[in-house]
């Protein structure tokens, strides 16, 4: 049996795109229960909905979002800016922010500017250019042409994975120098007075700048100090962790434990320690920071602190949202982090401190 080809009887000709009269017509609806049933479909009933669906599906009727947008001044539309999209504790932060706007009836834009913080001006603009409704942005700290550009375009925005540094009452995160002060401390009471740090460039970055205050504050209150060149800046990568242990190890003064920003460079400090023979955690210490789903797959099982990805990212939805349409909303306290001690942090010798 030959196959019939589908029935036509309500398709568009070619040249002829669907409109919504077509799929009222089609459903045996009225132009308004067809334009509720997309736009507001809690308030129309079941029945219609599923005739309007239908009627959708067989037209292949796509709404025209350009006059939407012009009729209502509005896209539905939020862009989320990132640091970086290699990074898998962003992507977590992302799917829930994307899944949590889809039910809300918006929809995320994403944008990355890859660590090149001169650039993060140029790219928020081309994005406000095609049209959005509010922004979600990564950190407090940017530059004063970023936040003159938001108000003069009277968008709202949120502020994400960190509260440091800033007074804005929409910051959804953690206090990147209190997780950092918290970890540093487990990593003095093993016993290690020689600790190095590799983190990333601390300027426009307060993520980054309260990871190492932390980490300072933590050492000065065990009255320890810290090496001036202990502090390596590398990038936020596994080449950054890899480089980290290169450096350390070239000198004659060796840290007993590292503490790294992010779990990507802990991951490559710790690969490059197996190619080097440095022995993990009994020659030295490697602690991340992120609590990625992949550092408790190393061997040894990296020592992290989790920061709260996906809440962070469904928050930071709800919170765009009710700016965006009007809704009061309440600033909130930082996220909880949660400290996860694994194999790759050892308790260290008299032996190793000499």
């Amino acid at each position: 049996m030959t196959e019939q080809p589908p029935d036509d009887t309500h398709t568009q000709p070619l040249n002829r795109r669907a409109t919504l009269a077509d799929v009222a017509a089609l459903a045996g609806v009225s132009l308004g229960s067809a334009s509720r049933a997309l736009s507001v479909p809690e308030q129309v009933k079941p029945a219609t909905l599923k005739k309007v669906a239908q009627a959708v599906a067989a037209l292949g009727y796509i709404r025209n979002g350009s006059a939407q947008a012009l009729a209502s001044r509005r896209t539905r539309t939020v862009a989320a800016l990132y640091p970086t999209l290699d990074n898998p504790i962003f992507a977590q932060s992302t799917h829930s922010m994307q899944q949590t706007l889809w039910s809300l009836g918006y929809q995320l834009l994403i944008a990355s500017h890859e660590y090149q913080i001169d650039n993060e001006f140029a790219l928020l603009r081309a994005t406000v250019e095609r049209g959005v409704d509010g922004l979600i942005l990564v950190g407090t700290d940017h530059s004063q042409e970023i936040f003159s550009l938001l108000h003069q375009r009277g968008l709202p925005y949120v502020l994400t994975w960190s509260t440091d540094d800033s007074s804005y009452p929409h910051c959804v995160g953690i206090s990147n120098f209190d997780a950092a002060r918290k970890l540093a401390r487990e990593v003095i009471a093993k016993g290690h007075t020689r600790i190095g740090l590799c983190g990333g460039a601390i300027d426009r970055n307060e993520r980054a700048r309260g990871r190492r205050l932390g980490i300072l504050a933590a050492l000065k209150e065990a009255r320890l100090k810290m090496r001036k060149d202990w502090i390596f800046e590398a990038p936020f990568s596994y080449a950054g962790g890899r480089q980290a242990i290169q450096y350390f190890w070239s000198r004659k003064q060796r840290p007993t434990a590292i503490l790294f920003g992010t779990d990507l460079q802990a991951i490559g400090a710790l690969h490059q320690c197996r190619e080097q023979g440095i022995r993990v955690p009994d020659d030295l210490s490697i602690i991340g920071f992120d609590g990625i789903e992949e550092a408790e797959m190393m061997q040894p099982a990296l020592t992290t602190l989790r920061i709260p990805a996906h809440e962070i990212g469904r928050r930071a939805a709800h919170r765009i949202v009710a700016l965006i349409e009007g809704t009061p909303v309440e600033p909130e306290p930082p996220l909880s982090e949660m400290l996860l001690i694994r194999e790759s942090l050892g308790q260290v010798s008299s032996t190793n401190q000499r």
